[in-house]
């Protein structure tokens, strides 16, 4: 028997109210916002409304994208942007008890002070303070501003890298490019809105829920690239395929998904696949320019390390991702030593002495790059981990998590260089001045990007919820 279409049909009176109220509610929610596709929509049921359509901003933002280099695993703040006098001072013996108790994530009780080996200097006008491990980051100390005194609730690495992703330790919300693409959308229709790169084949604690979209539509949820020479698998048509017959089965595709998806409207993931179809069919012809880097000269290249073995990989995703900014691509987010590679209970001289020089010129080469083409001044740059290191040993040659103080360097994107945020104690165990939470950092990231994060709210189940989950502030310091 041969129905009719679902949207032509009710099948009882709770359907007719159902899709009378949502109906109506829809188009009073299109009146209040504005919004011209949504009472398009209404006025024709067969309109889709694209989700990522760009959207205006509810403030004259200073940034319109951000990359995110996720340091994954927690890099040392003491080793690298907070140095501490006191801690070699007192290297070897126990932390003062005016320090009060300290709850360890690997439950390793009274261990000595680590001294730090590494050297610090001032750089820039503003005299911020550098490690030798990242002399190339120095260099741009005055575009850098440093929060030194950032707060986090996840002990271990699920819950941290959960939470400076999603604002909570406990999976199942939004990602933090999920929520900029919701509330912005996205100024490339041919390329993903929000991009994901990882530098190694291991997997990011947590997986893909750090780059989904929780009880949003799937269709705001993050497209992981591979870090290799191809960055999308499958972009090119396979051998004899024309662009005809590869049209019209693209076109008899999308016919038995629009005829599959009736009745089944609320099912977000089945949608998030046809427009996921869709758009790989125009990233066709878009896509291969994007990420084609032979395109590059070789200073540019060189710039970003491109030349060296060792910063060749995570050079090239710094590349890509000014590549993707620059075409209009909304949240980039880089994962360095993914796998939590910055971890390091013991032997943090070796570990991080390899880490930052395989990243260190790429992320230099990346800040250089955007200012030299004018991308700098809209283009919000976030380098940072899920939390810092304790100042007490592990294992004799390593520090433990450290989510009670820790640093974070932001630069552009309308952030004022050349300054520091926040303070910690003289250990560098706790922030104690400015303390800036997750939520805070989340609220002030929206708030560079022109949306007030107290108006961006996603009605989950009849729950209002925000980005900040109603705790976070924006901090305006940061603009100077």
């Amino acid at each position: 028997m041969n129905r009719p279409p679902h949207h032509e049909i009710l099948t009882s009176r709770r359907d007719f109210l159902k899709r009378g109220g949502g109906g109506f509610g829809a188009l009073a929610l299109a009146s209040i916002l504005g919004d011209g596709n949504l009472l398009a929509a209404m006025g024709n049921p067969g309109t889709s409304i694209n989700p990522l359509e760009p959207r205006v901003p509810h403030l004259p933002g200073t940034a319109k994208r951000v990359i995110f280099l996720f340091m994954e695993g927690g890099p040392s703040h003491l080793d690298l942007c907070d140095p501490k006098p006191l801690l070699n001072q007192l290297a070897g013996k126990p932390l003062p008890q005016s320090f009060g108790s300290v709850i360890t994530a690997m439950g390793e009780a009274g261990s000595p002070l680590l001294g730090t080996k590494r050297s610090f200097k001032q750089h820039g006008q503003g005299g911020q303070w550098f490690s030798d491990w990242i002399p190339n980051m120095a260099e741009l100390a005055d575009e850098w501003c440093v929060i030194k005194s950032c707060v986090a609730d996840g002990i271990n690495h699920a819950g941290g890298v959960c939470q400076m992703n999603t604002g909570s330790i406990i999976g199942g919300r939004p990602s933090l490019g999920s929520w900029v693409s919701y509330g912005l959308g996205t100024e490339n229709q041919n390329l993903p809105a929000f991009v994901v790169l990882k530098d190694t084949d291991a997997q990011v604690v947590n997986g893909v829920r750090n780059w989904g979209s929780g009880f949003m539509p799937a269709s705001y949820q993050g497209t992981l690239l591979d870090s290799g020479p191809q960055p999308f698998a499958n972009l090119y048509p396979s051998k004899g395929m024309t662009p005809a017959r590869q049209q019209s089965k693209l076109d008899f595709l999308s016919k038995l998904n629009q005829q599959h998806q009736q009745g089944r409207e609320e099912n977000t993931e089945l949608d998030a696949r046809i427009r996921s179809m869709e758009l790989a069919y125009r990233m066709q012809a878009t896509a291969p320019e994007a990420v084609d880097l032979s395109r590059e000269s070789e200073a540019t290249k060189k710039l970003y390390g491109m030349d060296q073995p060792h910063t060749e990989n995570f050079g090239r995703m710094c590349l890509l991702s000014r590549r993707l900014v620059e075409r209009g691509v909304r949240f980039v987010q880089l994962y360095h030593g993914a796998g939590s590679k910055w971890d390091s209970h013991d032997k943090i001289e070796e570990n991080h002495s390899h880490l930052c020089a395989s990243m260190d010129k790429p992320v230099a080469g990346l800040i250089r790059d955007l200012k030299c083409r004018g991308l700098l001044e809209e283009t919000l740059v976030i380098w940072g981990g899920e939390f810092g290191r304790t100042p007490m040993s592990e294992k004799g040659s390593g520090r433990d998590h450290n989510p009670t103080g820790f640093s974070m360097m932001w630069a552009g994107g309308g952030v004022k260089g050349g300054q520091s945020i926040g303070q910690t104690d003289d250990l560098g165990l706790r922030a104690i001045q400015d303390k800036l939470h997750v939520h805070d950092l989340h609220a002030t990231i929206m708030h560079l990007l022109g949306v007030d994060h107290t108006r961006m709210i996603y009605q989950n189940k009849g729950r209002p919820e925000r980005i900040d989950q109603n705790e976070g502030h924006v901090f305006q310091k940061i603009q100077g």
